[in-house]
């Protein structure tokens, strides 16, 4: 009967597989795995890192955000920002996407335009749209010239988040159509083939076999235009400060005016932790999707 090895956790190629993920596994724990478990262990903490020192109070923090209007507010915020960007990220840098697969002159200058957004700074852009939509800015003095008056664009509360929108949608742009055209390049040929065969037409053609073929990387666009969205912190900052009247106040912003404002820390680890649930949600059902492909 022949001899059956079993490969032990000793064995030269396990020994060394270790020691070239040390150093990986330390950085991870130090940089992410500790500050996570840490927050998490602030949200059932109150005080602060003075001679007064922290102290536990259990789910208080999380009692307070429930029955705080301004996190409310804040949370509404978000959603209206989050959804109002993610949407038109996803649909415009697709329609770029497919007319520049296409053979158009100046494609490649075209492209590195349309991704030039993605490589500027947000507080270089940020501090670029707060002048462009100034009370005396660009934006309305052309207003003026087509007769239409001046728009107190961040000092008012219904005109302020769509210019934070507007930055964010812009500054998406370039990543997503990349992203669109690789997903676009991986689409077999003879599939357009088949269709136009079948006398698909342009749209019949797009509905049926792109968005199908598109499939997994409509899914990632989704995910990582939502997890940047709900992070957005510089623009904010920037432009309006959370303001005019919380108008524009997003979910990190707020955690940041708790922890360095306000100087509650406790709570504004309870607020960091619900981001950190809401993007985990997010990266599960990623995993899940693309799983059942």
């Amino acid at each position: 009967m022949p001899k059956i090895y079993s490969k032990s956790w000793l064995d030269n190629d396990t020994v060394a597989a270790w020691i070239f993920l040390t150093p990986a596994l330390i950085l991870l724990s130090l940089f992410v795995i500790w500050p996570i478990a840490y927050l998490f262990y602030l949200s059932f903490t109150a005080g602060s890192f003075t001679s007064q020192g922290i102290y536990w109070i259990g789910l208080k923090n999380y009692w307070r955000l429930l029955l705080n209007s301004d996190f409310w507010q804040v949370i509404g915020n978000t959603v209206y920002f989050t959804l109002a960007t993610v949407i038109p990220s996803l649909v415009i840098p697709l329609g770029l996407a497919v007319l520049l697969d296409r053979s158009l002159a100046l494609r490649g200058i075209l492209r590195s335009a349309y991704f030039l957004p993605s490589i500027i700074s947000l507080v270089a852009a940020g501090l670029g749209f707060r002048w462009l939509f100034q009370t005396e800015g660009p934006v309305n003095e052309f207003l003026k010239l087509i007769n239409i008056a001046p728009i107190p664009w961040l000092g008012d509360i219904f005109w302020a988040m769509p210019v934070l929108i507007i930055l964010s949608i812009w500054k998406q742009l370039g990543f997503n159509m990349v992203v669109f055209l690789a997903g676009l390049q991986a689409i077999p040929p003879s599939r357009y083939e088949a269709a136009e065969l079948d006398g698909a037409n342009a749209w019949q053609q797009f509905w049926h076999v792109t968005l199908p073929g598109l499939q997994p990387t409509i899914i990632f666009v989704i995910v990582t235009t939502t997890i940047f969205t709900l992070r957005s912190f510089e623009q904010v900052y920037v432009i309006t400060g959370g303001g005019p009247l919380n108008s524009t106040n997003l979910l990190v912003y707020y955690i940041y005016q708790e922890a360095f404002g306000q100087f509650d820390f406790g709570y504004a680890a309870a607020g960091a932790t619900v981001l950190l649930a809401v993007t985990l949600v997010l990266v599960y059902l990623q995993l899940r999707t693309w799983k059942q492909e």
